[in-house]
């Protein structure tokens, strides 16, 4: 596509370029057609890409091989391997090397002094937005040392939370020239004191948002699908379901007092981001004890399996917890879950699964999934609105050829509605 191209182009002439591109545009096709001419004029000799696991082991090897301008490439796959074979795969003559975001430390500190890559390609670049991760620490020492020629890196959500994101990736690029060289730079010149000052919380400055733009805009590239695809209807719903009086008994105790008392004990919330996640655990049906869990309702169960054996079609189903997965594959016939194991969504779209259990985390970025199906049920919805955005482009993306249904399963706690 034409809008493709440009961002391979963007590539092209910018040493250091952020491609905030909207999920569903071929963000790793305009990449590897970048590099491909690239690497031909030898302005890059070797390139590292930086993925989350599953994009890392299925999305571009799978990109390299379905496209023809594109299949003549060599790579080398460190991602989801043992640290011999880990090794082995990093010494690969390949001109293109990936690697999950995970063993980016790792290798930094294998390859030492002799790191060899000109190119660093970061998919998912908001997975570098916190300055106190160890992904970010590790490649900031590379970057520091100034051994990368050119870097790529590629989001549709660059600041999920706040603009204050920004400062780590635009850091990686620029080694602070735009933003500040530090973090204690950037909060003086962008962002203002909130909250409880003991915590350093931080907020950006509303009268500061068009200077930051302004600063990063001859490094970024913005793309919106509204403008370049024409994408199939989708069709958001609600299922809700009441809480049975055992179950909110327990919602009403932890909201209130920090603790569940159940049939083997008591549940405790250490704090209050504990306890949200507890009233969720509640809510999908069984919460974590020191024991393991207990199952408070099966509620939702019943209402997804409704969902599934009226639906036509194989159903993506999300979830948050282990417990709740364990449940679920107990109970619908033919679900499958999505692990390391890249085979699975090459059956997926096969159409060879009914049902797929994924966890948003793990399959929220960069997998295709369209060709599978085009409905998806959110058994327990996440905090994150970039997790929660980016795996309904999981289906709803260029490729898909139906309406797209997200069936959102919820609990009302609403004493009203016991039965």
């Amino acid at each position: 596509h034409q809008y493709q191209l440009r961002a391979a182009q963007f590539i092209k002439n910018n040493k250091m370029a952020a491609l905030w591109v909207d999920m569903g545009l071929g963000k790793t096709v305009s990449t590897l057609t970048a590099l491909v001419d690239l690497l031909a004029t030898k302005q890059v000799v070797k390139v590292l890409v930086v993925a989350p696991l599953r994009v890392a082991q299925h999305t571009w090897p799978t990109e390299i091989k379905n496209w023809e301008h594109l299949k003549a490439l060599k790579f080398s796959v460190l991602a989801g391997l043992g640290p011999a074979k880990r090794e082995q795969a990093a010494h690969s003559s390949a001109p293109i090397h990936i690697v999950n975001r995970e063993n980016l430390p790792w290798l930094i500190d294998f390859l030492g002094s002799e790191w060899r890559y000109d190119t660093v390609v970061i998919d998912e670049s908001s997975s570098f937005k916190s300055h106190s991760s160890q992904r970010w620490k590790a490649l900031r020492k590379v970057v520091k040392a100034n051994k990368i020629n050119r870097m790529v890196q590629l989001t549709g959500t660059p600041a999920p939370n706040s603009l204050m994101e920004l400062w780590p990736q635009i850091y990686l690029l620029d080694r602070g020239s735009r933003l500040g060289d530090t973090r204690g730079k950037f909060l003086d010149n962008y962002c203002r004191p909130t909250g409880n000052p003991q915590w350093s919380q931080y907020e950006m400055r509303p009268d500061k948002v068009d200077q930051l733009h302004g600063k990063v805009a001859d490094l970024v590239l913005r793309m919106d699908s509204k403008d370049y695809l024409e994408l199939p209807d989708r069709i958001d719903s609600n299922i809700v379901v009441p809480l049975p009086p055992k179950a909110l008994r327990a919602y009403e105790q932890m909201e209130k007092d920090f603790i569940i008392e159940i049939e083997n004990g008591e549940v405790l919330a250490a704090n209050a981001a504990v306890k949200v996640n507890k009233l969720l655990q509640v809510c999908s049906g069984a919460v974590y004890t020191e024991q393991g869990h207990e199952v408070l309702h099966d509620k939702k169960l019943d209402a997804l399996q409704e969902i599934i054996e009226a639906s036509n079609e194989p159903v993506l189903v999300a979830y948050n917890f282990k417990v709740d997965a364990a449940r679920i594959s107990k109970r619908i016939k033919g679900a499958e879950l999505l692990k390391s194991d890249p085979k699975i969504i090459d059956k997926w779209n096969k159409k060879e699964v009914s049902v797929l259990l994924a966890h948003p985390a793990s399959a929220g970025h960069g997998l295709n999934l369209q060709a599978g199906g085009s409905i998806i049920v959110w058994f327990g919805i996440p905090w994150s609105l970039e997790l929660y955005q980016q795996f309904n482009a999981r289906l709803h993306r260029q490729g898909q050829k139906n309406p797209v249904r997200i069936i959102h399963i919820l609990a009302d706690v609403k004493a009203d509605w016991v039965v």
